[in-house]
C-alpha cells in the first residue's frame, strides 16, 4: 500500500508540474492592449463591457487513482440555472486579486473549501456563457482529500459530487444536438453519472469547460466531434439583445 501510496504521490507531482507549464490560447474576450480605443459615436451608446467570472476545476485522486472533478448541484431556488450541475464559482468581485481569487473565493463561499488546500495549477481558455458572461476556468489539485470537509452554502448548493474526469472525453453515456445561433452550428454535449440511486445531467457551458479541461489534463482529444461556436462579443450595450436572443442554452 506505502508503494502504491508513493506511486499516485509522484504521479501528482508530475502533473502539478505539468499543468503549470500550460499556457492557455489568448482570449478573444480580453481587450488588446496593443489596439486603438474604438471611438462612439452619438447612435452607439455605451461600450460593453462584458462581466467576468471565473470556476473552479478542482481535480483530486479517487480510491481508484483515477482523477476525479468536484461538482455542485445548484439549489432549485437560484433564479438562473436552479437545480442543474456546475463549477464552483461566480463572478469577480471588487477586491478580487485575480481569477484565481474569485474562484477559490467562490469555492470557500459555495462548499467549505479551504483554499489552503488546493494547490492552482493552471487558467484555462475563457469561455462565452449565454449571458455573455467571460468564464475563466482555473485549474487546483486537492492534494489530501480527507482534508476537505464540505459546508455547503444551501442558499447557492443543493449537493456536492464527484465524477471521474476522463469520462468527459469518452462517447458513453453521452448524447449531443446540434444547434444553430447567429449564423453558427455548434453542438450541445450531455454526459450522464449515476452514483447508486442519485443520477446527473451535466451538460452546457459545464460539460464544454470540463471538456476541454480533460484535453488539457489528458493530452488528446475527445473520442467525440466536438463543433464549439466563436462568437464575438457587441461593441455596444445595445447590441447584446440581438446576442442574448435566440434558443441556444448556455
Amino acid at each position: 500500500m506505502a508503494g502504491e501510496d508513493c506511486r499516485s504521490g509522484a504521479e501528482m507531482d508530475a502533473l502539478v508540474r505539468r499543468l503549470k507549464l500550460h499556457r492557455p490560447s489568448p482570449s478573444p474576450y480580453d481587450p488588446d492592449p496593443a489596439a486603438a480605443p474604438v471611438p462612439a459615436t452619438a447612435g452607439d451608446g455605451e461600450l460593453f463591457r462584458p462581466r467576468r467570472a471565473a470556476v473552479l476545476v478542482c481535480l483530486f485522486r479517487g480510491d481508484g487513482g483515477e482523477l476525479r472533478v468536484i461538482l455542485t448541484k445548484r439549489s432549485s431556488s437560484l433564479s438562473t440555472h436552479s437545480g442543474e450541475v456546475s463549477l464552483p464559482g461566480g463572478k469577480v468581485e471588487e477586491g478580487d486579486a485575480d481569477d484565481v481569487a474569485t474562484a477559490l473565493r467562490e469555492s470557500k463561499e459555495e462548499i467549505g473549501l479551504d483554499p489552503a488546500l488546493v494547490t492552482v495549477v493552471a487558467s484555462l481558455e475563457h469561455f462565452l456563457s449565454k449571458h455573455l458572461l467571460v468564464v475563466v476556468p482555473v485549474v487546483g489539485i486537492l492534494l489530501d482529500r480527507q482534508a476537505f470537509k464540505p459546508a455547503l452554502n444551501i442558499a447557492e448548493v443543493d449537493e456536492i459530487f464527484d465524477v471521474p474526469l476522463e469520462m468527459f472525453l469518452k462517447d458513453e453515456n453521452r448524447t449531443s444536438e446540434e444547434r444553430e445561433k447567429m449564423g453558427q452550428t455548434f453542438t450541445v454535449h450531455y454526459f450522464t453519472y449515476e452514483n447508486g440511486i442519485q443520477k446527473y445531467l451535466i451538460w452546457g457551458l459545464t460539460a464544454r469547460v470540463l471538456i476541454h479541461a480533460a484535453s488539457v489534463v489528458y493530452e488528446r482529444p475527445p473520442d467525440f466531434t466536438e463543433r464549439r461556436a466563436h462568437f464575438k462579443l457587441p461593441k455596444f450595450t445595445k447590441d447584446c439583445s440581438s446576442m442574448l436572443a435566440g434558443p441556444a442554452k448556455h
